[in-house]
């Protein structure tokens, strides 16, 4: 066996990731449009304290949750994270799965940040996107020239995404650092601007949720604001530093997200008595700085929702890119997904999960509902089976470390409880049933997928294997 496997092909990525990329990785994703476009909505669903308890709370559980992470890819730094994680836990089928519902949550992401990008240019320059009407979907107008700036956007970053990860890592730092300046800067002149009061943040919670309701809505999709973080342990075989490092840039990273989601929910909240009257039906952040900060306040918050379009759609196809490369090498999806450029990049994956999000645009902004909603079940998901495996990993004598134990527990708790929030039907988080038929249909094709591909699965043999997610020979 030990002659097969040394003459079995096992392709490489380079080692250019710096800890500042990775960083920037784990920050520019999580936050990405997020933080600049859904305060309003965040604000008149749960009120200003309920919003801001739940994006802390929902921020402190994906630290626990990543404690995991930290250990697991200090043990195993190769390229697809929850897929290694997952393998060694629970063999080659139970990775297929987290892979395949992780796989739907980075996609989704990807999908989203380049929709979100047409909605800041229908809100600045309306005219020229509603130019060519298609349809409507679920209320929302669809216009072709919406439609080709998403798209645009998608290419662009494919194509960087392709040219290097060196490339890709200096724009994520200069744009991450970017969103960070911005956000201070604008959370400083709130104080200054508008009709500024404290009082003005009220209501604290929505009156008709109640305050329970009120926090519980924000913290279950916390899997999806924060999902960054787990981009970096899809990208550790490409680390040029010490992966035991990793823990340390994901907690750096989820702090400053925790920071600025809570930063843009006051500086929505609190300029004005009633943001809801600012003529902001489609965006309300944007209209109270507008209001507010004028021309230039606008300016350097259009500039912030770009760079973070950006970092989602850069940190994004980066790793779902190297789940897919990852996933190729180990022969569970077509070998074609683990071919490299000359620039070391995986660029079939790159160019299948760009072709796959150029869907997306078509669908229309009241479909980012429900991405949203798959991403967050697809990616706890992932945390739910990479907790398991910490459990079932640090118990065994030759790896024992209670620390990792208990956290894998408590991670394991909490994403359980999220997959309920967001499953079961009475809970105030339910996903909406267009969100059900679209993740049903996620989990046949996946099924279908799984059933093709069982035979080549199960001649797989476990040495195979291990070298071949691992690099581990036996």
């Amino acid at each position: 066996m030990e002659n097969k496997i040394t003459d079995m092909e096992r392709t490489e990525l380079d080692s250019t990731m710096s800890k500042r990329f990775v960083w920037a990785v784990a920050y520019g994703s999580s936050i990405g449009w997020g933080a600049f476009i859904l305060p309003g909505d965040w604000l008149l669903s749960s009120g200003t304290l309920g919003s801001t308890l739940g994006i802390t709370i929902g921020g402190i559980l994906m630290l626990i949750i990543a404690v995991a992470y930290g250990g697991l890819t200090t043990r195993f730094p190769v390229s697809g994270g929850e897929f290694a994680f997952s393998y060694v836990g629970f063999g080659k089928y139970v990775s297929f799965i987290a892979s395949w519902f992780l796989a739907l949550g980075y996609i989704s992401v990807v999908a989203l940040n380049a929709s979100a990008f047409s909605l800041l240019f229908k809100f600045i320059l309306p005219d020229f996107l509603e130019i060519g009407y298609l349809y409507t979907i679920a209320g929302w107008d669809v216009y072709i020239m919406e439609v080709i700036l998403s798209s645009l956007v998608l290419i662009l970053f494919a194509f960087i995404s392709i040219k290097s990860s060196g490339l890709s890592g200096n724009l994520q730092f200069i744009f991450a650092l970017f969103m960070a300046i911005v956000v201070t800067i604008l959370f400083a002149w709130s104080f200054f601007s508008g009709e500024f009061q404290l009082t003005n943040a009220k209501p604290l919670f929505n009156s008709d949720n109640g305050i329970w309701t009120s926090i519980i809505l924000i913290v279950a999709i916390a899997p999806w604001m924060y999902v960054g973080f787990d981009n970096i342990p899809q990208a550790a075989e490409e680390f040029n530093f010490s992966p035991d490092k990793t823990f340390k840039l994901i907690v750096f990273g989820i702090v400053a997200s925790i920071v600025t989601y809570v930063l843009m929910i006051l500086v929505t909240s609190w300029v004005y008595p009633d943001e809801q009257t600012m003529g902001g039906a489609l965006w309300v952040t944007g209209s109270v700085v507008q209001s507010s900060m004028g021309g230039i306040g606008m300016t350097m918050l259009a500039l912030a929702i770009s760079f973070g379009v950006f970092t989602g759609l850069n940190g994004f196809y980066m790793s779902s890119s190297r789940l897919l490369f990852a996933l190729g090498r180990a022969k569970f999806i077509p070998s074609v997904f683990m071919k490299v450029g000359k620039s070391k990049t995986p660029y079939v994956a790159i160019l299948f999960v760009m072709a796959v999000c150029l869907l997306a645009p078509w669908l229309g902004r009241t479909a980012l509902s429900w991405i949203v909603d798959m991403s967050s079940t697809g990616v706890s998901i992932a945390f739910l089976i990479t907790s398991l495996v910490a459990v079932r990993f640090f118990r065994v004598k030759d790896n024992y470390n209670l620390l990792y134990v208990i956290f894998g527990v408590l991670g394991a708790i909490i994403s359980l409880a999220f997959l309920v929030l967001l499953l079961y039907p009475g809970s105030p988080a339910s996903l909406s049933a267009p969100s059900y038929w679209a993740l049903a249909a996620w989990t046949v094709l996946g099924l279908l997928f799984f059933l093709f591909q069982f035979k080549r699965l199960n001649a797989l043999t476990k040495e195979e294997l291990d070298y071949l997610i691992l690099n581990e020979e036996e």
